[in-house]
């Protein structure tokens, strides 16, 4: 049995951080472990040190996919009270950068998948995606969707930080960029010249109160908009020429991205020109459904408590790989704390961690029973 702590700690230990992102160690060390445990292992290389490891088992029909993601991000300007590349343990606090986004989901995903590899053999089929470049918008999602060769797949379960609590989807990610064009000047006369950065406050100020005209989605609520950078010109003393802002829109099913750029665009007129950054939709799965209720199901009977359907902020690459195996049932649930991820001394329990590897257990349990 792979002590999903140990793991961790492990994974923990190697240095994911995005930019640049290296997973390759990491990717390396789950590679051996599961093909001991007869897993077929597919390496794929997106850029330089930049891995995707894909591990499957069982037959050739409809998979259950469990992924996660390898790299984190950096470190931050504030100093850590403990190594944070560590894995140190105090108090059932395992402590490290990734430790809960998400090295400890993949870990436990990692554990329990070779427990139950005998019997998934006979009855089912599995394939974990553990990817690279997710905290950048999903570049090993979508390399892996491109390349192709992960087959038909039946549910996804993403491990992504919840508390171990069950998440039928999440929110969206719409992230833009607005150029604004002038012309220069010397600062003394401004009238012979076009500010760009005037371009760019207006357009910031537009947005301030912009109505996406659409009812709440009952779980996840109203979509969002957040202007998070702006910036222009290079001195004082002269009228700047470029200026440009960038926006983080949080979107809801039933938004259609196009629609939103297209909406955004015509609030900020001719001032900015608007293009994508990120475009990752929202994910849902209907928790009525015999799947999501499946694994609710298995959740409830390990864990002792109920399955109610919430949603997460955050984006996951299930925005990637759920619209891209035509909409399959998809369960985010991980050990992580979602509000530790990306902080300083960024920890995660232990005791999710040994969780998390029984409800990944029970899952593909009620999984290969369904068949």
């Amino acid at each position: 049995m792979i002590d999903a702590v140990a793991l961790t700690q492990a994974l923990v230990r190697i240095d994911t951080r995005n930019p640049p992102g290296g997973e390759a160690d990491a990717a390396s060390i789950l590679a051996d472990i599961l093909s001991d445990a007869g897993f077929a292992i597919r390496v794929e290389a997106f850029g330089p040190g930049r891995i995707n490891l894909v591990a499957r088992i069982g037959g050739e029909g409809p998979a259950t996919l469990f992924t996660g993601h390898l790299d984190t991000v950096p470190l931050g300007a504030a100093p850590w009270s403990v190594d944070p590349f560590g894995g140190e343990i105090r108090d059932g606090r395992l402590y490290g950068r990734g430790s809960t986004d998400m090295k400890a989901g993949v870990a436990a995903m990692v554990a329990a998948a070779p427990a139950e590899a005998d019997r998934i053999r006979e009855t089912g089929a599995l394939v974990l995606a553990l990817t690279g470049g997710e905290e950048t918008g999903s570049e090993g999602a979508k390399h892996l969707v491109e390349a192709g060769g992960l087959g038909a797949i039946r549910a996804i379960v993403v491990g992504e930080p919840t508390s171990n609590r069950f998440l039928a989807g999440h929110k969206g990610a719409l992230w833009l960029r607005g150029c604004c064009a002038g012309v220069t000047a010397h600062g003394s006369t401004p009238h012979l010249g076009e500010n760009a950065i005037y371009k760019a406050a207006r357009s910031v100020l537009k947005l301030e109160s912009f109505d996406f005209g659409m009812a709440p989605h009952a779980v996840m609520g109203s979509p969002t908009l957040n202007v998070g950078t702006i910036a222009g010109g290079l001195n004082v003393n002269s009228v700047p020429d470029q200026a440009e802002f960038t926006v983080d829109i949080r979107s809801i099913p039933g938004m259609t991205h196009d629609a939103v750029r297209a909406a955004i665009a015509r609030a900020t007129g001719d001032d900015a020109a608007i293009e994508p950054i990120v475009d990752l939709p929202a994910v849902w799965s209907d928790p009525s459904g015999a799947v999501m209720a499946e694994m609710a199901a298995a959740f409830e009977a390990t864990t002792g408590r109920r399955a109610d359907a919430v949603s997460a902020n955050y984006f996951t690459d299930a925005s990637v790989f759920t619209p891209a195996f035509g909409g399959p049932p998809t369960l985010i649930c991980g050990p992580g704390e979602a509000d530790l991820a990306h902080k300083t001394d960024e920890y995660c329990e232990t005791a999710k961690i040994t969780e998390s590897v029984a409800i990944y257990r029970a899952i593909l349990a009620g999984a290969k029973a369904a068949r």
